[in-house]
């Protein structure tokens, strides 16, 4: 791997060196890309822009160049080619074509382009929009250019807009192995004119233990292949040998040794039908196969692989244009790698494993180059055991998705949870996260989320890097809005570059342990804790040292943070308890702390009884100066009158307590509301707010239904 990753930036390549002892992120590719916006043109550039359903989202970099027919975009060859890929977008329901030219020679050759395989729909998808608005398209030039060389592609009988062009220097035709079983020899047609998917059974069937051999052609594939065992299925290269087929294998199980490589698979797939197996791979392999080479296109998942797939290698391929999932590892994956892919354009997760039925076990995404997932994650992991997700580059993730999700939502049962250790290491992230429209806040860059149970596993964080997420970088959720805990969590050696909101967005009970986080360019503040529901518990951030640049906390839990703004200016009324994290020494029955910080009067906490002392602890989120509490019980005359002697305490960091206000009786009484005010001292200052309860005249409990503080006397 070289020590320097490009990542395609408005400004163009952003060349991002990193230490030696750190391999770098994402996938060795064998072209350069080019970004639209920062060629030469006489079109119109578009974005940037975050917004849902817009042509600017969905694009590398959130920017693109539109061009009107006859206008075109000049891009300079950043290498040696014969060949050119592109991804572009056109109106539905229009088609048309890309003029190319070379130093200014217009070529024979043209690149179709057209809206057949975009706009997509999913309206089954809470939150989903029209979406998938990108495609991508090939040529072989039929000559060579070099580094420096002008290259333009012009828009004909059709608005076209561009994003990003692909310059690869592509090898001949490999020859046939010597041995194989060609496909042709069994009758395939490769003019892609007639149906030659009895030819692919046959000469599988004769290659067992061998190689079948697909030499350089077009062939059409009519129904899916079955039955695929200790075989290999062999091309002349991905721009050579080319299969025409939205269903390439289709079965349950398989006894293994399959290894495809070096060819194409492009389907025909214009929706995402999920009853429709309309995928590359869809089923078993068997255990101890390969998948490498492949250019996998127009399908709805590359491989939605399920049943025995044991040691499985998915490396050096490309996806792209998938209704759905790149690559989904459905459960009962052991050992399985997948390394060194690069994913453009998947309409759901481009990589994911979800471990319905079985847990995927020991399985791992390594050095993965994402781009432009438009409806979900880039890497999405829904349960599993020692789970590794390693040294990936994510990037332009849109609607509903995060770069990473670390997740328990199991849509379906049986699930099996997160467990074990979670290893998320030396992953890149590059304009990751979006605005969810169902919750109506954002995901963050790098998202652990406790929907459908608490985390239990191990989750270990390390050397991530996040540049210009467009909300926050640590995303920490319940997102089934149960509170559950999102624990056992360690974030070890990031660098944070440029978030739009804050660093930290922890919205449910749980802890984790940051080390060596450095941040800058902070859109709004360090962190924002508020966990959801207002009472289920803290989120308790442990600083483990290194940290800087993110120490600020968003101060209003009533409002989400937007991209570039600041703290708010604090309202000198606002009660400070209200909705914050409430623990306590004990609780009697249904009456537990948090209904004492609810704002609601008739709701209360009352503590164990007969156990005096008692107290109740509250965390304000930050130091705060506190200058007045407000004690209040249920107004309702049937709470009596009685005294409570309260002590007042308060601590910056939740293990050491000092006296703010000793022993003092206080009087609630019905006929004044049953309200008391507490005055603290000038300078008071404290972040952990105790009160100590050592008598009550009327209940042997400790007893409050608000515990309200203020920064003004």
């Amino acid at each position: 791997m070289p020590t320097a990753m490009t990542v395609a930036l408005a400004a163009g390549l952003l060349t991002a060196t990193v230490p030696t002892a750190q391999a770098a992120a994402g996938a060795t590719l064998p072209f350069t890309s080019v970004e639209a916006e920062s060629a030469t043109t006489t079109g119109t550039k578009i974005g940037p822009d975050h917004t849902q359903g817009t042509l600017a989202s969905e694009a590398s970099g959130r920017q693109a160049v539109r061009l009107n027919s006859g206008q075109r975009v000049e891009f300079t060859a950043p290498r040696a080619a014969n060949a050119l890929n592109v991804a572009y977008s056109v109106p539905d329901g229009q088609s048309g074509s890309l003029n190319v030219y070379v130093n200014g020679t217009k070529l024979a050759r043209t690149i179709a382009v057209t809206s057949k395989y975009s706009y997509v729909d999913t309206g089954w998808i809470a939150g989903a929009r029209t979406h998938h608005f990108y495609d991508n398209a090939r040529l072989l030039l039929g000559q060579n250019v070099q580094a420096g060389d002008k290259v333009a592609v012009e828009a004909t009988n059709a608005q076209v807009t561009v994003d990003v062009a692909d310059f690869e220097q592509v090898a001949g035709a490999a020859s046939q192995p010597a041995g194989s079983v060609s496909v042709t020899s069994k009758g395939a047609d490769p003019s892609g004119q007639g149906d030659s998917t009895q030819a692919f059974r046959d000469a599988i069937a004769s290659a067992q233990g061998g190689v079948v051999w697909i030499p350089p052609g077009e062939y059409r594939l009519t129904s899916s292949l079955s039955g695929v065992q200790n075989v290999t299925l062999q091309g002349a290269g991905s721009w050579h040998s080319v299969v025409r087929s939205s269903r390439f294998i289709d079965q349950s199980s398989s006894s293994g040794g399959v290894h495809i490589r070096d060819f194409a698979v492009i389907g025909e797939v214009t929706e995402r039908v999920d009853s429709n197996p309309d995928n590359f791979v869809n089923g078993s392999l068997g255990p101890n196969s390969s998948v490498s080479g492949m250019w996998l296109q127009h399908l709805k998942v590359g491989l939605w692989l399920m049943g025995n797939n044991d040691n499985l290698v998915v490396e050096n391929n490309r996806f792209l244009d998938m209704t759905a999932d790149g690559l989904n590892l459905n459960g009962n994956a052991r050992g399985v790698k997948v390394r060194g892919n690069f994913l453009r354009n998947q309409g759901d997760d481009a990589l994911a494993m979800w471990s319905l039925n079985a847990p995927d076990v020991s399985s791992s995404f390594e050095n993965n180059t994402i781009t432009q997932p438009n409806l979900a994650n880039g890497i999405a992991i829904y349960g599993g055991t020692d789970i590794t997700v390693r040294n990936n580059l994510i990037s332009d993730t849109n609607a509903l998705g995060s770069g990473i999700a670390i997740s328990n939502q199991k849509f379906l049962d049986p699930f099996h949870p997160l467990s074990g250790t979670i290893t998320v290491d030396g992953n890149t992230l590059v304009r990751t996260g979006a605005m969810n429209p169902n919750w109506n806040h954002p995901m963050g860059a790098l998202r652990v989320d406790s929907y459908d149970s608490a985390i239990e596993a191990q989750v270990k964080i390390t050397n991530t890097t996040i540049t210009d997420s467009p909300y926050s970088a640590f995303e920490f959720v319940s997102g089934g809005g149960r509170g559950l805990a999102a624990k056992n969590v360690t974030v070890d050696g990031a660098t944070v570059r440029n978030t739009g909101t804050v660093v930290v967005q922890a919205e449910t009970q749980g802890a984790a342990t940051f080390r060596n986080v450095t941040a800058t360019g902070v859109g709004a503040a360090g962190i924002y804790n508020c966990p959801y529901p207002a009472n289920s518990g803290p989120f308790t951030l442990t600083d483990g040292g290194g940290n800087s640049g993110w120490s600020s906390t968003w101060s209003d839990c009533s409002t989400w943070p937007q991209p570039g703004q600041s703290n708010p200016d604090p309202d000198p009324a606002r009660n400070l308890a209200k909705g914050r994290p409430a623990t306590a020494t004990g609780s009697q029955d249904v009456y537990t702390p948090g209904k004492a910080v609810d704002g609601d009067a008739n709701s209360y906490w009352e503590s164990s009884n007969n156990a005096f002392p008692q107290s109740l602890t509250v965390d304000l989120g930050s130091a705060q100066a506190v200058r007045r509490l407000v004690l209040k019980l249920p107004p309702s005359s049937a709470w009596g009158a009685r005294t409570q002697t309260v002590t007042v305490l308060g601590s910056t960091d939740g293990s050491n307590f000092a006296t703010v206000v000793g022993p003092t009786g206080y009087r609630f009484d019905p006929a004044t509301g049953n309200t008391v005010t507490v005055a603290l001292p000038a300078g008071t200052g404290l972040r952990h707010l105790r009160l100590s309860v050592s008598a009550n005249t009327g209940w042997p409990a400790a007893q409050f239904s608000e515990v309200e503080a203020y920064p003004t006397s």
